[in-house]
């Protein structure tokens, strides 16, 4: 370059800085004047006396989210009788739930064959002074005596009272509190680390300075390791308000180890336990990770973990005063980023690429996240039907013209039906006379013994399959399956109609990992209400099965945030149910002897014996106009066949029945699908 160009450059960059310095002192002029007229306006007497109106609107407004996020006027009545029974059952969690003089006795006496050392961690850092006497008398008063306690305090001089309060508990703890000043406060990760120095434990708690444990959780979690062998153990937790534990806020009581739960959100957070070996040498908190260290450390401990336990009983307290994440996320705004980034480095390390993780409406720190679909797979749409053209036609018109995925075939499998309409229907999407096609297949079949015959359309896109015996909703889809040339089948109800254009892909994108094997949608009626959001074993009244959040409105954002991301369930419904068409055949499809009901839970709960995941997204979105086509199960031989295939399940399952529902804690009702509490009588 000349140097004439050196200096042509040169000056107009020089003159765009110019001209950025000229708006910058522009906008600076004009903040001014807006602060000025904003100054009037605050001084002014009208604005001053108008504050309780504003506060009203604002109040107002505020409302009104609310009332949106819980589903109308029915979702806040139905939320106040939840929050009513949720009240009386927290009086059966705090206090009330300490043990009683004899058996603390009874566990104070218990000797396990291992009698292993838990190592708890605290970090200290300016703690206030009653905070820190609640936290250690809490574990003072555990049952279980073989712990050690490590302190690790970076307060400043003003508070120097902590340590003065660590060395009087100290000295009369026989040696189990080991107390250290830092010279320099390192955080909570750099202080947890060198409370990790001084540990000599077996095993490593995490504790925070200003919450307290349940008396009894460190025998339970022993009792736990020594059972069934468990290097990785949590339990349920509360949040309460400062001074009374007994004063809870929300109840959180968790499924057992789900590690889509945990991708989405740390639902583990406290208390958690683990064998020091799952370090594998590395450090317990990274720094990079601020603000969600403890989400990030989880991650990577359970990756290494053999056996992580629940303990299903709410054993620590989460205190909630100002400054403290139980309080408000927004106290410590990088926590988002750094939970995005920790679950980030997890995917990445079980080989995903190119994801994408974002803030749900539930909370900014419950994700939602989007895997990349490798390929282009062709998807085979199985729908059963018999009669019913209108529902039939609403259902596959809204694959046809909403579906963004395109390399799917849907294949219906007609049963008996009898109509004109489904006659005419049928000829219109296969494109020629459906009646003559099957009188022809028919003649072709006595010679080739084929008793179900199959017509497709000129394009290929559409198939009617033709299942000539009794309506076996297992035998049918079975059959469709058997016809689809996809690498996927996706079981769909002929009364459903698609919301989300992408709703195939949705589905495809957790249908695809090694480690899944059904993936089913979010389902409404046609009043917006869930029929469908993941399937819980022994709910409802024939304790089989049921879904959970029935009836509640699109808009509530379920237990915990639970309708806002994708999750482990047990089971998910056959109206809606996407899988690898080999891991169909491989457990032997739908089993013909429930010919109706309960097939798909019992075919989920085959995908969950092989070790697979079954997961619900509430991204795949759909109406589903249930029992349109084929009517209820409540009155007459329904109702007796029902009741036949209820007991037929509750035999086959029994076991797993009895041992509950991983994904749904023992503590709730099976009596309702909303996550209420069990509450004791009185």
């Amino acid at each position: 370059m000349k140097e004439t160009d050196y200096r042509q450059a040169y000056e107009q960059e020089h003159l765009k800085c110019a001209d950025l310095a000229a708006r910058i002192a522009d906008l600076e002029a004009k903040n001014e004047e807006l602060e000025w007229k904003l100054g009037r306006i605050k001084n002014n007497p009208l604005w001053k006396a108008a504050k309780p109106v504003r506060n009203g609107m604002h109040w107002a407004i505020r409302q009104k989210d609310r009332i949106r996020n819980c589903g109308g006027p029915r979702g806040v009545i139905h939320k106040i009788g939840y929050k009513k029974r949720e009240r009386e059952a927290m009086k059966q969690f705090g206090t009330a739930s300490f043990p009683a003089p004899e058996q603390a006795a009874v566990e104070r006496g218990t000797v396990f064959p291992r009698m292993v050392k838990i190592s708890i961690l605290v970090p200290l850092w300016n703690n206030r002074r009653e905070f820190q006497i609640e936290m250690l008398d809490s574990v003072m008063n555990q049952t279980y005596g073989n712990w050690e306690l490590c302190l690790a305090d970076g307060s400043d001089e003003a508070h120097s009272y902590i340590g003065e309060i660590c060395r009087e508990y100290a000295a009369r703890a026989d040696g189990r509190i080991v107390y250290r000043h830092l010279e320099k406060n390192g955080g909570i990760a750099g202080n947890t680390n060198a409370c990790l120095e001084m540990a000599t434990g077996e095993f490593i708690g995490l504790f925070d300075q200003d919450d307290i444990l349940h008396p009894s959780v460190l025998y339970e979690y022993v009792k736990a390791i020594n059972e069934q062998n468990a290097d990785y153990l949590y339990c349920d937790e509360t949040t309460f308000r400062s001074g009374n534990i007994d004063h809870m806020l929300t109840m959180h009581f968790k499924p057992d180890f789900a590690p889509d739960n945990l991708r989405a959100n740390n639902y583990i957070c406290h208390f958690s336990v683990f064998a020091r070996t799952l370090l594998d040498g590395k450090e317990l908190f990274r720094t990079r990770f601020d603000g969600s260290q403890d989400h990030d450390m989880i991650l990577r401990l359970t990756d290494n973990a053999q056996k992580i336990v629940h303990v299903p009983r709410l054993m620590y307290y989460w205190r909630s005063h100002p400054g403290s994440t139980a309080s408000n996320i927004e106290a410590k705004p990088y926590a988002i980023e750094a939970a995005k980034g920790a679950v980030a480095e997890h995917l990445r390390k079980h080989g995903y690429e190119h994801f994408k993780i974002e803030s749900t409406r539930a909370f900014e720190t419950i994700f939602r996240i989007r895997y990349q679909i490798i390929g282009t797979p062709k998807i085979s749409v199985i729908i059963a039907n018999k009669d019913h053209a209108e529902d039939l036609c609403r259902c596959v018109t809204s694959i046809l013209e909403k579906s963004t995925y395109d390399n799917y075939e849907i294949i219906i499998v007609e049963n008996n039906s009898s109509t004109k309409e489904i006659e005419e229907y049928y000829s219109r999407v296969l494109g020629f006379e459906y009646r003559q096609a099957l009188e022809k297949c028919g003649k072709e079949s006595e010679q080739t013994r084929d008793t179900d015959p199959v017509l497709r359309s000129g394009d290929g896109r559409i198939s009617i399959a033709v299942y000539r015996g009794d309506f076996n909703y297992s035998a049918i889809n079975n059959l469709g399956v058997k016809y689809a040339s996809g690498e996927y089948v996706l079981l769909l109800n002929n009364d459903t109609e698609v919301i989300t254009v992408n709703w195939m892909e949705e589905l495809l994108m957790y249908a695809q990992r090694e480690d899944v094997g059904a993936v089913g949608a979010k389902l409404y009626y046609g009043d917006k209400t869930i029929q469908h959001a993941g399937v819980v074993l022994g709910l409802g009244a024939h304790r089989t099965a049921g879904h959970s959040h029935y009836r509640q409105h699109r808009q509530n954002l379920g237990y915990m945030g639970r309708l806002c991301y994708a999750q482990d369930v047990s089971a998910v419904t056959g109206a809606c149910l996407l899988v690898r068409k080999e891991r169909y055949l491989s457990v032997g499809g739908l089993d013909k002897s429930f010919a109706v009901s309960l097939n798909d839970v019992d075919f989920c709960l085959k995908l969950r014996e092989k070790g697979l995941l079954n997961v619900f997204t509430p991204f795949a979105e759909l109406f589903h106009y249930e029992s349109a086509s084929r009517g209820l199960d409540d009155k007459g031989e329904r109702a007796q066949r029902y009741n036949r295939e209820s007991e037929r399940f509750r035999e086959k399952w029994k076991k797993v029945l009895e041992a509950g529902d991983p994904y749904y804690n023992l503590n709730f009702s099976l009596d309702r699908s909303d996550f209420s509490l069990k509450v004791q009588n009185s």
